[in-house]
Order: structure tokens, then sequence, then C-alpha cells
């Protein structure tokens, strides 16, 4: 086991005596100044240098969040998951789509972990206690937050922060990236001038966020589109974008206004397209009659390792709507709603690339993907979509519109 840092220990016993002796010495002045005196009387003996870095872990135990701090403060981590509380070998970050672990990061106790969650949820308004041992928030930078308390998580509190990228990546940037080639970027830009309403699939972590916010710069200027968030990540730069973010229930059980409820709220907001971050449940079903009743357009993601298993999620989500109504109706609406489904993967080296994406087509058994781009072993291939050109919004139409 690794030796505690006596400097550690000292700037926790000194955080303790600045909580303990607040309510009786509080004289109105910065905290900052109550540290550093704090720190010169009680550790004269050490160096100016030492008591420098003394001040520092103090501050970070009083008003920061400890350990974690460069690692928030380096630009190139992406995440940051901390596996419960130990002096190292607990906190993993994610850099260029790769885990690896943090080392010599690490939270001397349960306490210490604890005493960082509360400071990052409660300027929120959020709590996360042995009654409600899960918490998902947005930190005021954007960043996802998510926690999991004993007894839920059985070697201590988990916490996993998605760092916020303040700016979206262009499709440019992302053909530059490997993420699309130039050909698949200009077909998705007339698919998405054409009105077609378009689905990008991946697994947790595959970018499927990054993609979706990308296409939106397709979208025309002139464009009134709301967009819908259970955490508010997309980052859209029309003149006209109405944010929506859902809300979850507070303390009391009461309040909360999901994602499906804001879906139906935004037919009624006059929207040229609708945005929906992504579909987890029975909003899928108001999706689809969005999609298929003047809303051409759309945009959502879904988890799914294929278009097929995309179609065949958003099936089973919209019959989760609690809409009694036949199988066969929903096949047809899910028919005649999607157009496109984009397919994005995170590969073995860490980095994102779209791998697939297909039409959606009729046939007797009800809706199917004909595949029209596919990446095979490193290369990208095409494939003739069916359908006729003179239909703007099918595969064949948006082509035509590509080649004039």
């Amino acid at each position: 086991m690794a030796a505690t840092d006596p400097l550690d220990d000292l700037a926790g016993r000194l955080r303790e005596r600045l909580v303990r002796d607040a309510s009786g010495t509080d004289d109105g002045s910065p905290i900052g100044e109550r540290i550093r005196a704090l720190v010169d009387r009680e550790a004269a003996v050490l160096g100016s240098a030492a008591r420098a870095e003394l001040v520092r872990r103090v501050e970070e135990r009083s008003f920061g969040l400890g350990p974690l701090e460069p690692l928030l403060a380096d630009p190139e981590v992406d995440e940051v998951i901390v596996n419960g509380p130990g002096p190292e070998g607990r906190v993993w970050v994610e850099r260029a789509g790769r885990l690896e672990l943090a080392a010599g990061v690490g939270f001397a106790d349960e306490a210490a972990l604890r005493h960082a969650i509360e400071r990052m949820l409660a300027p929120l308004g959020r709590r996360v206690d042995e009654a409600e041992p899960m918490c998902d928030a947005r930190l005021p930078d954007g960043s996802r937050l998510n926690v999991v308390l004993p007894p839920l998580a059985v070697d201590g509190p988990v916490l996993t922060i998605r760092r916020f990228r303040r700016r979206g990546l262009t499709p440019d940037e992302l053909v530059g990236l490997g993420t699309w080639d130039p050909a698949l970027r200009d077909f998705l830009a007339a698919a998405i001038a054409a009105r077609c309403n378009v689905i990008v699939s991946g697994g947790t972590g595959s970018g499927k966020t990054t993609t979706l916010n990308a296409l939106s710069a397709f979208i025309g200027a002139d464009e009134r589109v709301v967009t819908i968030e259970d955490t508010a990540e997309l980052r859209l730069q029309q003149p006209h974008v109405v944010r929506l973010e859902a809300r979850p229930a507070n303390v009391e059980g009461k309040g909360e206004v999901p994602v499906r409820r804001l879906v139906r709220n935004a037919l009624r907001m006059r929207p040229d397209r609708i945005v929906v971050g992504e579909v987890r449940g029975g909003e899928a079903l108001d999706m689809l009659a969005a999609m298929s009743s003047g809303h051409d357009g759309s945009l959502s993601t879904v988890h799914a390792g294929s278009p097929e298993e995309a179609l065949r999620r958003l099936e089973t989500l919209a019959l989760m709507g609690g809409v009694d109504l036949p199988h066969a109706a929903i096949r047809e609406q899910l028919a005649g709603a999607v157009d496109l489904i984009v397919h994005q993967a995170r590969m073995h080296d860490g980095t994102r690339r779209v791998i697939a994406a297909a039409e959606v087509i009729r046939l007797a058994g009800g809706p199917a993907t004909r595949e029209l781009y596919a990446v095979r072993a490193g290369r990208p291939r095409w494939r003739v979509p069916a359908g006729a050109s003179d239909d703007p919004r099918s595969a064949a139409g948006v082509l035509a519109r590509l080649a004039r």
C-alpha cells in the first residue's frame, strides 16, 4: 500500500479546523485569507513553497474538487471516472478515446469523495443520499455528472464526469479526424437539405451527439429549430434555436418533466425541425408522429449496434409509449417517418468513425434497412439506393440532388 502524503493529511486536518472554527471566528475576511493565516500559524516550520502548496490543497478541500482539479483543468481529458475512494488506482480518465489510469490521483477515504460530490451538486440544488443513491446532473459548464452511492455501489461512491466541449466539431473537422470521409459529408449535407429524417445510432461513447451536432450545421439559418435533451449538450449555431431540457423529480418526487412531455410541447412551438438529443423511452412514439406529420428534417440519436438494431429499437421504444396501437400500425409509422440511419462506432484505437449509413425501405413484413454506405477493411463502399429519384427524401433523390 502506498504511503500517505503527510501534506495531504495536514491539509485535511486544517480544513476540518477551518470548518469547526468558522462559526466562532468568522470575522468577514475572505476565505482565502483565513486559510493562509491558518497555514502560517499551524505550519510555520514549513518552507514558503511547502506552505503555498498546503494553502492550495486546503483551498481544494474547501471549495474545489480536491484531487480532480488538475484533471478537470486538462483540456485533453474528455471524461473523469472515480471508482470509489482510495489513495490511487481508483481514478481513470479518457484521453483521445482511450481510458488510462490517473497515476497518483485518488481520494483518501469515502468522506473526502462524498464531500467533493456534495460540492458539485450543492450549487445545482441537487442532492444524493442513501434514500436516493443515484443522481444525473449537468454542471454549470455543461459537463454531465453521474453519481452512484452505496449500497448500490458496492465499493464506495462512483463518480463519472463527461466533459463538455464548448464548441462542437464542424463537419470539415470531422472529415479531418477521419470520422467522415468527404463523400459521406456531402451526402449527409444533401440529406439534411432535402429534409430527410435522420437517426444517428451507436454505442455509449461512440460520438453520436458530436455527429448530431455536426449534422445540424447543414440546417438553414432561416429555420426555427427546437432541441430537446435529457441533459443539454447540443450547441447549434443557427440564429433561431430554442433549447429545452428535461427536469428530474425533486427530493419530494415531484416536478418531473420528461423528454416525452417536451416533445409533445415542441409540436405547439411552430418548429421547422425538431432535434431530440436521444430517444430512450416512450417519447419515440411522439417523435415518430412528429416526423410523419409535417416536421420533416428532424434528427435524433438512439443506442444500437447497427442500423438494423436501431430500427428495431425504435420500434420497441415506440411500443413503450403506452398507446394501444396495433404493432403493424407502429411499424407502418416507423417506415414512413425515418429516412436515413447513420451508424457510428468507437474503434479499437479510440477513434470514432461513421461505419454505415442505411436507407429505410418498406417491405411486405414492414420497415427494413438497406445499406448505402459501409466501411469494410478500412475502405468506404457505396451501394446504389433503391426508390425513385423524384422523391426528394429518398436516398436516390438525395444523390440526384447532389449530382446537380
